[in-house]
């Protein structure tokens, strides 16, 4: 099966070509861990999750690392100003640094599991934990003559990478008048980035170390580059993010790394749309943002929203509103339910529909037309129930959607006796009788169906 991705910075769909035969290395933008992650967070991520379960489903091996920022995440990282986020939230909620950063790792750990990404299949570096390396990353930088020093850190000269801005299409002479103006004057030009930043004179930051050129800490960049080649090497297969992510943080990790290998981190750059909440994206910054625990609150699970993210293309914006949240979670119930009633044993995959699920993921991972192969199964009454639930669960293994752990609810042993005594009067054709039974298991909540296999109880 081919498998071709729209990369990013050839603005196409191209064949995927591993640098390893059956081996793919993917590098994933992880959370910053100063709050809770969000359901537009979470886009990038179940997509991420979405590619790797698709590559070995596939027949690849994979390797995948997500980073954890927990230092260096500017408020205004266009420009290499303002607060760090961590020393923010930390101040905000009087605790330690360090310590913001452990609760909300947990946090996110936690939602990971809660919405079916195995945190198991993924390397979690922290940003805080590989100083030396990118430190070590810098001095290289600088010895190649692509880093200069100002007043208040070590910054990337731009200038110097032909091809700057190449992944978003920038318009380097337009930044003179444009959006990233820069605010230190002593900056070389509006797009050079901070390597590494110095600590405020006569201040004392929760989080910083000591390196040849003062004390201070890493600018956000710098963290993916030196992660990302330390545990996938010079140059990987594919690097991920939201799409929020291209114009600013991943234009300049690809500059900073080129300086130093000469080649761009990643060959496919793959990058997720927007969840917007009407005209605006979901944002922290905004304000309109929805966790995972907050749509459980709602009566949404975490499921269902995976469910929703599946049913639009990555590349595509995808509005959130309560009905099409609610319309994701009357789907899968209704798939849970199908589930639920096919035979549990004795089913074979059909090769047919396996075939044709997976060459919807090939087209650039696809997931409403893999859907729509699905449902195209589920209808076709000329395939076994137990071939049914077989060939569902195959098609979970990339989906995610938990069916495996599913188990049928248990039925009270009041309706038990409903379903017991109406069969009874089957037998007996009393049909009135039968009728009666059925009418007061469904006052009671139960709906009692007949099928050649016996019957079978739901909840309605």
């Amino acid at each position: 099966m081919v498998l071709k991705l729209y990369n990013t910075l050839t603005r196409k769909k191209e064949t995927f070509r591993p640098l390893a035969k059956r081996r793919v290395s993917l590098y994933s933008c992880g959370p910053t861990v100063y709050h809770y992650a969000h359901i537009g967070n979470f886009r990038a991520f179940v997509f991420a999750d979405t590619l790797r379960r698709t590559l070995e489903a596939s027949g690849f091996r994979t390797k995948h690392v997500m980073n954890i920022t927990d230092v260096g995440h500017l408020t205004d990282d266009a420009h290499d100003e303002g607060e760090d986020k961590l020393e923010r939230q930390a101040e905000r909620e009087g605790k330690t640094a360090h310590a913001i950063a452990e609760f909300y790792t947990r946090a996110f750990f936690k939602d990971l599991e809660t919405i079916g990404i195995a945190k198991e299949k993924i390397k979690f570096p922290r940003a805080t934990d590989h100083i030396k390396e990118q430190i070590a990353f810098i001095k290289k930088i600088e010895a190649k003559g692509y880093a200069y020093r100002t007043n208040d850190g070590i910054y990337f000269d731009t200038a110097k990478i032909r091809d700057y801005g190449k992944l978003a299409r920038l318009d380097r002479k337009g930044l003179k008048s444009g959006a990233r103006v820069a605010v230190n004057l002593e900056k070389r030009h509006p797009s050079d980035f901070a390597l590494w930043k110095f600590s405020p004179a006569g201040a004392h930051r929760m989080q910083e170390w000591e390196s040849p050129w003062g004390v201070g800490f890493p600018g956000w960049h710098i963290e993916c580059s030196a992660m990302g080649k330390k545990f996938l090497g010079d140059q990987f297969d594919i690097h991920t993010g939201g799409m929020d992510l291209a114009p600013v943080h991943h234009v300049n990790e690809i500059a900073q790394t080129t300086a130093l290998t000469g080649k761009p981190p990643a060959r496919y750059w793959l990058h997720s749309n927007f969840v917007t909440m009407g005209d605006e994206k979901m944002s922290k910054s905004i304000g309109n943002i929805i966790t995972l625990d907050g749509l459980a609150e709602s009566g949404i699970s975490a499921r269902a929203y995976r469910y929703l993210l599946l049913s639009t293309h990555y590349r595509k914006p995808l509005t959130f509103t309560p009905s099409t949240a609610e319309s994701a979670l009357h789907t899968l119930k209704r798939l849970d339910d199908l589930y639920l009633e096919f035979p549990p044993t004795g089913g074979r995959i059909s090769d047919t529909y396996h075939k044709k699920f997976l060459a919807a993921l090939a087209d650039d991972i696809n997931t409403p037309k893999a859907l729509a192969v699905l449902w195209g199964m589920i209808r076709d009454k000329k395939l076994k129930p137990q071939d049914k639930r077989a060939t569902l669960l195959a098609f979970d293994q990339v989906l995610g959607l938990g069916f495996k752990t599913l188990k049928p609810a248990l039925i009270p042993p009041q309706i038990q006796t409903l379903v017991f005594g109406r069969e009874k009067a089957r037998q007996a054709k009393n049909w009135v009788e039968a009728d009666a039974y059925r009418i007061e298991a469904r006052s009671l909540g139960y709906e009692i169906e007949d099928t050649p296999e016996g019957p079978k109880v739901k909840k309605v």
